[in-house]
Protein backbone atom coordinates (compact mmCIF):
# COMPACT_ATOMS: atom_id res chain seq x y z
CA UNK A 1 0.00 0.00 0.00
CA UNK A 2 1.28 3.46 -1.34
CA UNK A 3 2.31 5.95 2.11
CA UNK A 4 -0.40 8.27 2.52
CA UNK A 5 -0.15 11.71 1.29
CA UNK A 6 -0.71 13.15 4.83
CA UNK A 7 1.49 11.23 6.45
CA UNK A 8 4.62 13.34 7.18
CA UNK A 9 3.78 17.51 7.80
CA UNK A 10 5.12 18.76 4.47
CA UNK A 11 7.42 21.90 4.60
CA UNK A 12 8.18 24.95 2.48
CA UNK A 13 10.94 24.37 0.09
CA UNK A 14 12.25 27.86 0.52
CA UNK A 15 12.13 28.88 4.07
CA UNK A 16 11.16 25.29 5.69
CA UNK A 17 8.12 26.67 7.28
CA UNK A 18 5.24 23.84 7.81
CA UNK A 19 2.66 23.97 5.13
CA UNK A 20 -0.76 23.51 5.82
CA UNK A 21 -2.36 20.40 4.68
CA UNK A 22 -3.91 20.97 1.34
CA UNK A 23 -6.36 18.89 -0.63
CA UNK A 24 -6.26 15.56 -1.20
CA UNK A 25 -6.51 15.85 -5.55
CA UNK A 26 -4.11 17.72 -6.96
CA UNK A 27 -0.50 19.00 -6.98
CA UNK A 28 1.33 18.87 -3.61
CA UNK A 29 1.99 22.53 -1.77
CA UNK A 30 6.03 22.90 -2.69
CA UNK A 31 5.83 26.69 -0.94
CA UNK A 32 4.16 28.44 1.51
CA UNK A 33 3.96 31.27 -0.71
CA UNK A 34 4.90 33.23 -4.31
CA UNK A 35 7.69 34.92 -2.48
CA UNK A 36 9.24 31.78 -1.21
CA UNK A 37 8.32 30.14 -4.86
CA UNK A 38 10.12 33.40 -6.25
CA UNK A 39 13.20 33.34 -3.71
CA UNK A 40 13.48 29.81 -4.87
CA UNK A 41 13.15 30.39 -8.61
CA UNK A 42 15.85 32.72 -8.51
CA UNK A 43 18.15 30.59 -6.77
CA UNK A 44 17.96 27.87 -9.46
CA UNK A 45 18.45 30.33 -12.14
CA UNK A 46 21.69 31.58 -10.42
CA UNK A 47 22.73 28.07 -9.91
CA UNK A 48 22.55 27.49 -12.96
CA UNK A 49 24.43 30.80 -14.59
CA UNK A 50 27.58 29.66 -11.72
CA UNK A 51 27.26 25.95 -13.29
CA UNK A 52 27.19 24.63 -9.56
CA UNK A 53 25.61 21.61 -8.65
CA UNK A 54 22.01 22.17 -8.17
CA UNK A 55 22.33 21.01 -4.12
CA UNK A 56 25.10 23.58 -3.30
CA UNK A 57 24.43 25.73 -0.72
CA UNK A 58 26.15 28.97 -0.89
CA UNK A 59 26.92 30.95 2.16
CA UNK A 60 27.73 34.22 2.54
CA UNK A 61 31.13 34.95 5.26
CA UNK A 62 28.17 36.69 7.50
CA UNK A 63 25.88 33.88 7.12
CA UNK A 64 28.32 31.20 8.35
CA UNK A 65 29.97 33.05 11.18
CA UNK A 66 25.95 33.21 12.53
CA UNK A 67 25.00 29.48 11.28
CA UNK A 68 28.64 28.85 13.93
CA UNK A 69 27.21 31.12 16.40
CA UNK A 70 24.11 29.33 16.63
CA UNK A 71 25.70 26.24 16.44
CA UNK A 72 27.81 27.21 19.24
CA UNK A 73 24.49 28.64 21.26
CA UNK A 74 23.05 24.61 20.89
CA UNK A 75 26.81 23.35 22.19
CA UNK A 76 26.74 25.29 24.80
CA UNK A 77 22.97 25.04 26.20
CA UNK A 78 23.87 21.03 25.98
CA UNK A 79 26.72 21.31 28.33
CA UNK A 80 24.82 23.45 30.61
CA UNK A 81 22.24 20.43 31.05
CA UNK A 82 25.11 18.02 31.39
CA UNK A 83 26.56 20.26 34.30
CA UNK A 84 23.62 20.52 36.17
CA UNK A 85 22.76 17.05 35.87
CA UNK A 86 26.35 16.31 37.26
CA UNK A 87 25.99 18.99 40.18
CA UNK A 88 22.40 17.29 40.93
CA UNK A 89 20.38 19.85 39.87
CA UNK A 90 17.12 19.31 40.27
CA UNK A 91 13.25 18.07 37.56
CA UNK A 92 12.35 21.30 36.80
CA UNK A 93 15.85 23.15 36.11
CA UNK A 94 16.76 20.51 34.02
CA UNK A 95 13.04 20.53 32.21
CA UNK A 96 14.25 24.58 32.01
CA UNK A 97 17.61 23.48 30.39
CA UNK A 98 16.63 21.33 27.72
CA UNK A 99 13.71 23.40 26.68
CA UNK A 100 16.76 25.90 25.98
CA UNK A 101 18.44 23.02 23.56
CA UNK A 102 14.91 22.50 21.99
CA UNK A 103 14.68 26.17 21.33
CA UNK A 104 18.02 26.74 19.90
CA UNK A 105 17.65 23.48 17.90
CA UNK A 106 14.34 25.13 16.63
CA UNK A 107 15.72 27.93 15.47
CA UNK A 108 18.68 26.07 13.89
CA UNK A 109 16.07 24.27 11.70
CA UNK A 110 15.32 27.43 9.82
CA UNK A 111 18.26 28.37 8.19
CA UNK A 112 17.02 31.05 5.63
Amino acid sequence: MAPSRRSAPKHCGWCGRRLPDGAAMGRRRRYCGQSCRQRAYERRAAVQRTGLPEDAVVLSAGEIAELQDRLFQLRCAAEDVVTAADDGAGLDELRGLAAGIADAARSLEQLR
